[in-house]
């Protein structure tokens, strides 16, 4: 079952006797939860009738024990397992219990980043008898417009590029992209589109002088912009250190040379599959292919793999990292 209907069914109070979530996702499965703990029960039933259990920690016949008991004044008891996943070598001593579950009671396993092997029988048992979820982590070129639709849950609005910002800047840590838009509700009303300025001032990622514009500059050859951005840098290295500008650097290139050895130019579905990049940004790539030779591409992860080896002291007594920055710049752009 999807995270979305999972939801769903519990607003409506559609409540199942087992729920097991699992996947490398954790934020699905905390959201889950955590809608479970806050909502299922009143506050005044939870004293008696709320149980959460670690699984480093728990012993499972204390878990299934507090399974079988009756709620106290409550229609429903809870149980959840935080991580689940440390209970994965016994886990099988839960079958008797979910073929034959307390009907007044919720039984939630946070089974975080892992999958539990269905060819097996307790995995097979769960599949059929609980509400099984299973939550992969977004792939990256899908990450922007995850953020467009949790911006719009916000109500609010934001357009790609700066949901790419926010997503390159980031990462696909959903929890921290998440409490970054929460500060937002505090500063900007509803329906107002997140901008660049709104970014910058609010989350600290400049609008104008940030990786994502350094990479397009460098990909349609903007030799004065790529110079004003690594400037920047230079002077801002706290907040943008060599290293990881090389790692996405290293990153982007990574892909424009998958674009430039693709056969599947012509299909943008495709081909942002294949580089993980989202097909609204995929003319940007086009764009650095027809600059940049095959042979040239080949050269610049050298640079690169060069530079980062400079930047952790490897053949560098005195250069510093701006020094090492511009000199990295001017190779890959002439």
């Amino acid at each position: 079952m999807s995270y979305e209907k999972i939801i769903s069914e519990l607003k409506q109070k559609k409540f199942q006797p087992v729920y097991f979530l699992s996947g490398e996702e954790p934020y699905f499965i905390d959201k889950i939860s955590e809608y479970i703990e806050r909502n299922v029960l009143a506050e005044h039933e939870r004293d008696f009738n709320q149980t959460i259990f670690y699984g480093k920690d728990a012993k499972i016949s204390s878990i299934l024990e507090t399974c079988k008991r009756f709620p106290m004044m409550s229609e429903k008891q809870v149980v959840i397992i935080k991580e689940a996943q440390h209970l994965a070598k016994d886990i099988g001593d839960f079958e008797d219990y979910i073929k034959n579950p307390q009907p007044s009671t919720l039984l939630v396993f946070c089974y975080k980043y892992k999958k539990i092997d269905k060819r097996k029988a307790v995995g097979k048992l769960l599949a059929k008898n609980s509400v099984f979820l299973v939550a992969d982590k977004i792939k990256d070129w899908k990450l922007p417009d995850w953020i467009i639709e949790k911006v719009k849950s916000f109500g609010f609005m934001i357009n790609q590029k700066n949901a790419l910002l926010l997503s390159e800047y980031l990462g696909n840590d959903l929890g921290k992209i998440e409490k970054e838009l929460e500060k937002l509700k505090v500063v900007i009303k509803p329906g107002v589109e997140i901008s660049g300025t709104v970014i910058e001032d609010n989350i600290g990622i400049s609008k104008d002088y940030n990786i994502f514009e350094l990479q397009t500059a460098i990909g349609t050859k903007d030799v004065l912009k790529a110079n004003t951005i690594i400037n920047y840098f230079s002077k801002n290295e706290k907040a943008h250190p060599l290293v990881l500008t090389v790692g996405f650097l290293f990153s982007y290139f990574s892909k424009v040379i998958t674009v430039q050895f693709s056969k599947n130019k012509g299909n943008d579905g495709i081909l942002a599959r294949e580089t993980g990049v989202n097909p609204y940004f995929l003319k940007d790539y086009k764009i650095a292919t027809r600059n940049y030779s095959p042979s040239k591409l080949v050269k610049i992860i050298g640079y690169l793999r060069e530079s980062d080896l400079k930047s952790k002291g490897v053949n560098n007594s005195s250069a510093t990292q701006s020094d090492l920055l511009k000199e990295l710049i001017f190779k890959i752009m002439h």
